[in-house]
């Protein structure tokens, strides 16, 4: 097995509140729909034991990576190349019916940002790749090729909260007719650069984190899979299990936030209906009234964590 000290760096972000709300025990059954470096699922799987823990990652490189990583678990860590999206199919084809606790912590993982011919960073001249399944057919290259300047504006607007979405657009539809496809990240941020009036490349960080964030989003469809994915994981959720969700920008959370809310209401009824006729009951609590942040020491000591939030529910009882 490989030293630790070779494995890539990874620091899970909210541990310790992850633990707390998963409740890991001996013998329980944990589901890490994002297994990433397997960081958290490493602190899991040592506080359950005689359990198990189904590691699912579509990433084949990063799969293999955290499976290297956690092999002195034996069979109590079962690593399966998959979207989340798949986790019913998953769970079916391992004969497993009802879990203990779900965890999704959504976004790029510390390998993918690291490796850098994945092109998932805007700091670094790569291919504009941002597959996070390799299998995938559409690179973020071939979408800045076959959009239409509309297209293009609207995913930059709706997945990246772009401002200069339009403006942004149509530079990148000039440069296509000038110089042909835009297929690296260096150029990428140029046009992004030239796009955005000087005054406001001063705020907000790194011009281009936006538009990258809404290549990399439509490319790997992140938030039709996360509602898919959530609601398959809450199906699987025995009564009395959890679900703990980090995510990184508002278009995650609110995804969550929704899914949580939904599963705590009920019935789906108009209101003024003077009876329910639905027959939805709530089938969770909400165990995060607000949403929880990392604390300052933890960011200081590890920036990737600054922009994350956490959401947790668990399964009630009736179901």
């Amino acid at each position: 097995m490989e030293s630790p000290e070779k494995m890539p760096r990874h620091i899970p972000v909210m541990l310790p509140e992850t633990l707390r709300f998963l409740r890991p025990g001996p013998g329980k059954i944990f589901v890490d729909a994002t297994l990433g470096m397997g960081g958290h699922a490493r602190a899991i799987l040592e506080q359950t034991p005689g359990g198990k823990l189904i590691g699912l990652d579509r990433d084949a490189g990063v799969l293999a990576e955290a499976t290297r990583a956690l092999g002195c678990f034996g069979k109590s860590f079962i690593p399966v190349k998959a979207n989340f999206v798949e986790i019913d199919q998953v769970l079916e084809r391992l004969q497993i019916g009802l879990v203990d606790g779900c965890l999704f912590d959504l976004g790029v993982s510390s390998y993918q940002l690291d490796t850098k011919e994945r092109g998932f960073s805007y700091r670094d001249d790569v291919l504009l790749d941002m597959r996070m399944d390799q299998d995938l057919p559409c690179t973020a290259a071939d979408l800045l090729q076959k959009l239409s300047t509309k297209e293009l504006a609207n995913l930059f607007r709706i997945y990246g909260e772009e401002r200069w979405a339009l403006r942004i657009a149509k530079f990148i539809a000039g440069f296509r007719l000038k110089h042909g496809p835009v297929e690296r990240s260096s150029q990428l941020v140029e046009i992004i650069r030239a796009a955005i009036p000087a005054a406001a490349r001063r705020r907000g960080g790194h011009p281009a984190k936006r538009v990258f964030q809404a290549l990399r989003i439509a490319v790997n469809k992140e938030l039709d899979n996360l509602s898919g994915g959530l609601a398959g994981a809450l199906r699987r959720l025995r009564p009395g299990g959890r679900i703990v969700v980090l995510s990184y920008h508002s278009l995650e959370d609110r995804i969550v936030k929704r899914a949580f809310r939904e599963g705590e209401r009920g019935c789906v009824c108009p209101p003024g209906a003077p009876i329910c006729t639905c027959g939805k009951t709530p089938s969770l609590k909400i165990l995060t009234r607000k949403v929880l942040f990392p604390g300052d020491e933890e960011k200081g000591r590890n920036p990737r964590a600054a922009s994350a939030r956490l959401r947790a529910a668990e399964k009630l009882l009736n179901q």
